[in-house]
């Protein structure tokens, strides 16, 4: 990540970058696979960030 943006802008991206991961095995198996994806995953180059 660039270093020429504000750090509140910065921090919001970097949240956003921790968000965006499958939900983890443990939580599908404890769910009985009824939690298989993670609605707010996103990609890219697809979806823009509002931030």
């Amino acid at each position: 990540m660039a270093n020429n943006k504000p750090t509140a802008r910065k921090r919001r991206l970097a949240r956003a970058l921790k968000g965006n991961r499958a939900v983890p095995a443990w939580v599908v198996a404890r769910t009985s696979g009824r939690i298989r994806t993670n609605p707010k995953r996103r990609n890219w180059r697809r979806d823009r960030l509002k931030v």
